[in-house]
């Protein structure tokens, strides 16, 4: 089996998604986060986007059988510690995924329901949906949909209130495996007011992570980018006092500092990426 849940250094993490050319967002915005926070970072190409900062102008989805090669010729060799999933794009390669995801026993599987981007553009078939709760849910230890996904997902409005939360986050757990540790994040971003609040769920502790809102259009690809932190922070927090709670914590702060530091970034003329480096890139002293 090539994943196990204790590395002994630094831990090997990997990304199933779509390739964004612009950076801020898919398997290049994973990569960045799972460098930032000390993983090491491999990728397979799930499905490729001509895109930018402002919309999207076109999916291709390879075909599966290359796809499944991908993940097969990865896994066999390379111990993963986490895998952060992504832009599927297709009912069949969510199923491709699914399959080749429960053959290897991945651990610490981090789904991010991608669906539309943040132009708007539809990113996931509407057959895919019910594949992803029926068949890659059984793989995900966490997922994490925004409050749109969470609503598709449910077959229901998106909730509308931090109260409306709590209950779609309980019926969001009951799709995952019940009878091991499974989490929801679910992120609350799409609620108006100065303050954000996500949903960490168990089952059984329900933890509200509050944290201030930061008015930027620097936004592109804060889904991808936390998901991956999370995958990459999870197995170094293996063994320690609440360990999941404890990486879901640190991913949300490095976020909430990557926004903060978007502006130091000059990318493209729409929603512009967030700062993956900003705790690692000196800025040159003026006039240098």
């Amino acid at each position: 089996m090539s994943s196990t849940q204790n590395p002994s250094s630094i831990p090997n993490v990997a990304t199933i998604a779509g390739v964004d050319p612009s950076g801020g967002a898919g398997v290049l915005a994973d990569l960045k986060a799972f460098s930032a926070l000390g993983a090491y970072g491999c990728g397979v190409i799930a499905a490729l986007t001509a895109q930018n900062t402002q919309g999207v102008a076109g999916v291709h989805v390879p075909p599966t059988e290359f796809l499944r090669l991908q993940i097969d010729t990865l896994y066999a060799d390379v111990r993963l510690h986490a895998t952060k999933i992504g832009m599927l794009g297709s009912a069949e390669v969510t199923a491709t995924v699914a399959e080749r995801l429960a053959h290897w026993q991945a651990v610490n599987v981090v789904l991010d329901p991608v669906m539309v981007a943040k132009s708007g553009d539809t990113l996931l078939a509407k057959s895919a949906i019910s594949m992803m709760r029926e068949a890659l849910f059984a793989q995900a230890f966490m997922i994490t949909p925004n409050l749109p996904e969470a609503g598709v997902l449910l077959e229901q409005r998106a909730p509308e209130s931090v109260k409306e939360m709590y209950r779609a986050a309980e019926r969001l757990r009951e799709m995952l495996p019940l009878s091991s540790e499974r989490w929801v994040l679910l992120k609350g971003g799409h609620l108006p007011g100065n303050e954000l609040t996500d949903l960490l769920f168990d089952g059984d502790r329900m933890i509200e992570l509050p944290a201030p809102r930061i008015e930027t259009r620097n936004t592109h690809g804060t889904g991808c980018t936390l998901s991956s932190a999370i995958a990459a922070l999870l197995p170094q927090y293996a063994g320690g006092f609440r360990p999941v709670e404890s990486a879901v914590r640190q991913a949300r702060q490095w976020l909430l500092n990557a926004i903060a530091h978007s502006g130091e970034l000059a990318v493209g003329n729409g929603h512009g990426p967030v700062h993956h480096f900003h705790a690692l890139w000196r800025r040159p002293a003026a006039g240098r």
